[in-house]
C-alpha cells in the first residue's frame, strides 16, 4: 500500500516536471519565433531605408559606397608635425602665402609677448557654452524632477504638467532650437547656450525623476512618521540617495553638451565648431585633425573628472569592493 502511494507521488512529480518542461519549451519556441520575426522586420526596414537613400542620392549611393574612405585617404596633412603647428599657432615650413599654412595670424594675444593659440581659445568658448548650459540645465532639471516623481507627488495634475513640460523641452534637438533663436537673437554663443540649456532641462529631468522614483522610500516613511514636511523629506531622505547619480548624469550630459556645442558652432554658434567647419571646407587637414584631437582629449578629461567626483561622493570603498570582486 505504501509502495503504491509512493509510486503515485513519484508519477505526480514526473507529470508536474513534464508540464513545466513543456511550458518552458513552448516559451522558448515562442521567443525564437518572435526573434526571427523581429529580424525579418529589421532587415525589411534596413533594405527599404537603403533603397530610399539610393533613390534620394540619384541612384549613386551603392555606386559610390566603395569610395567611402577615399576622402580620409586624401585628407592628410603634409607632415604629422603640421598638426602640432596648427594646434599651437606655430610657423609652418610649408607656408606659401595662403591661409592654409598661415597659423600665426590666428593667435589671440593677451599681452605683447603672450598669446593663446586660436584653437584653445575657440575650445574655451565651446566649453564655456557647454558648462554654462549644463549648469543652468541641471539646475532646472533638479528643481523639476521631484515634482515629476510618482513616489513624491503621486499621479496628479502637477506630475502630469511637469512631465509634459520636460517632454516638450527635449523634443527639439539643440541645433533646431539654435536655428530658431539665431533668427531672433542673431548668431553667437548666447543662442547656443539657450538652445543647449533648453534641451538639457528636458533630458536630465527625465533621468533625474527616474532616479528619484527608484529611491528607497523607507527613510521617507520614517521622517513622515515623526512629522517632517515635504521639503525636509526630500532633503534628508531622498537627496542623499540620488545625489551621486545626479552628478554622474550631469557630467555625462556635459560631455554630450560639448559635442552639441561643437555642432551648433558649425552652423554659427561660435566656438571650435565654427573653426572646424571652415577648416574642413577649405581642405585644411592639419587644423582639422588638431581640432579632432583636442575634442577627444577634452571628452576623456571630462570622463576622468566624472569618475573622480563619483568616488569622492560615493566613497572609494565602493569602487575598491567592486574591483576586488572582479
Amino acid at each position: 500500500m505504501a509502495h503504491s502511494a509512493g509510486a503515485d507521488h513519484l508519477n505526480g512529480l514526473q507529470e508536474s516536471s513534464r508540464t513545466i518542461l513543456d511550458n518552458y519549451q513552448n516559451q522558448v519556441r515562442t521567443r525564437r519565433i518572435y526573434t526571427a520575426v523581429s529580424i525579418v522586420i529589421f532587415l525589411i526596414i534596413l533594405g527599404t531605408s537603403l533603397d530610399f537613400a539610393n533613390s534620394a542620392n540619384s541612384g549613386k549611393f551603392f555606386e559610390r559606397l566603395p569610395y567611402f574612405f577615399d576622402f580620409m585617404k586624401s585628407f592628410v596633412p603634409d607632415s604629422p608635425l603640421e598638426i602640432f603647428r596648427a594646434m599651437f599657432d606655430l610657423p609652418s615650413p610649408y607656408s606659401d602665402g595662403s591661409i592654409k599654412y598661415d597659423y600665426t595670424s590666428d593667435r589671440v594675444w593677451i599681452t605683447d609677448s603672450f598669446y593663446i593659440p586660436n584653437l584653445f581659445y575657440e575650445l574655451a568658448i565651446t566649453l564655456n557654452i557647454a558648462i554654462v548650459s549644463t549648469i543652468l540645465g541641471a539646475s532646472g532639471a533638479f528643481l523639476l524632477c521631484f515634482f515629476a516623481s510618482t513616489n513624491l507627488v503621486g499621479a496628479g495634475l502637477t506630475r502630469w504638467i511637469v512631465r509634459r513640460i520636460m517632454e516638450i523641452m527635449r523634443a527639439f534637438p539643440e541645433i533646431v532650437t539654435a536655428g530658431l533663436l539665431a533668427a531672433i537673437l542673431s548668431i553667437g554663443p548666447i543662442s547656443a547656450i539657450i538652445a543647449v540649456w533648453f534641451h538639457t532641462v528636458g533630458a536630465l529631468g527625465k533621468l533625474f525623476f527616474e532616479v528619484v522614483e527608484n529611491a528607497d522610500m523607507k527613510p521617507d516613511e520614517g521622517l513622515r512618521a515623526v512629522g517632517a514636511g515635504w521639503l525636509e523629506r526630500v532633503r534628508f531622505a531622498i537627496l542623499p540617495q540620488v545625489l551621486p547619480n545626479f552628478v554622474s548624469y550631469t557630467l555625462l550630459r556635459t560631455e554630450i553638451n560639448v559635442r552639441a556645442s561643437t555642432i551648433i558652432g558649425a552652423v554659427g554658434g561660435g566656438g571650435i565648431g565654427e573653426v572646424f567647419s571652415l577648416s574642413i571646407g577649405r581642405d585644411h587637414a592639419a587644423k582639422t585633425y588638431a581640432i579632432i584631437i583636442l575634442l577627444l582629449i577634452t571628452v576623456i578629461c571630462v570622463d576622468q573628472f566624472s569618475a573622480w567626483l563619483r568616488q569622492r561622493l560615493i566613497g572609494r570603498q565602493s569602487f575598491e569592493f567592486g574591483r576586488g570582486a572582479a
